[in-house]
């Protein structure tokens, strides 16, 4: 029997990237829309895992009998004290476009040089399993917060996380690289392995 794994997103970019990880598994990908499911919950958890967790369950109540996952990622300045962390997507509001976004995260790190303008993107996958049972990976790209944007494939924050073993920008990098060693990507790839598992 070909499961069917509902992805809670919308974002294209994100169901592109699960299909390609995804495409040895006997399962069927489908979006949110493409499942004929509508969900929107208010993100109350104070972790990326419990985020992941709120988007997963709510799309699992409207479809009990199907496996879904949901992820929440973001990026982590630690000289920030981790912010924009879980509020990434709605850190200096929603609206406000990301190249808004990365140039006020330069200006707050003006004069911060080295080891102290370390960051991260951490991503956590949750999945509901038919029957209600949680699996959640968890991963993170190490970087520095960069001097300046750079690069455009990628979306978000990509152009200010800068990968020093690279020479870099996330956006910068081509996506066969990015998917190597991406922090979703790695989450990805613990959660296949395990989806695996669980299907055999």
């Amino acid at each position: 029997m070909r499961h069917k794994i509902v992805i809670a997103t919308g974002n294209q970019d994100k169901m592109r990237e699960i299909r390609e990880i995804f495409s040895d598994l006997d399962a069927e990908i489908l979006s949110m829309k493409e499942a004929g499911a509508e969900a929107d919950p208010e993100e109350t958890g104070t972790t990326f895992a419990e985020n992941a967790l709120i988007k997963a369950e709510a799309v699992h109540r409207l479809l009990p009998d199907t496996i879904v996952m949901a992820d929440d990622s973001g990026l982590e300045v630690d000289y920030l004290n981790g912010e924009p962390g879980i509020y990434s997507a709605r850190w200096l509001g929603r609206e406000t476009p990301y190249s808004e976004k990365n140039a006020e995260l330069i200006r707050r790190l003006e004069g911060v040089e080295g080891e102290k303008r370390s960051a991260r993107f951490r991503a956590a996958i949750a999945c509901i399993l038919p029957g209600g049972r949680h699996v959640v990976t968890e991963a993170s790209m190490e970087g520095q917060l960069a001097h300046e944007p750079a690069g455009s494939n990628g979306f978000g924050y990509d152009p200010v996380l800068y990968l020093p073993e690279y020479g870099k920008c996330s956006a910068e990098l081509t996506e066969e690289e990015k998917n190597a060693i991406s922090h979703r990507g790695k989450a990805l790839r613990m959660m296949r392995q395990k989806l695996k598992e669980e299907l055999e």
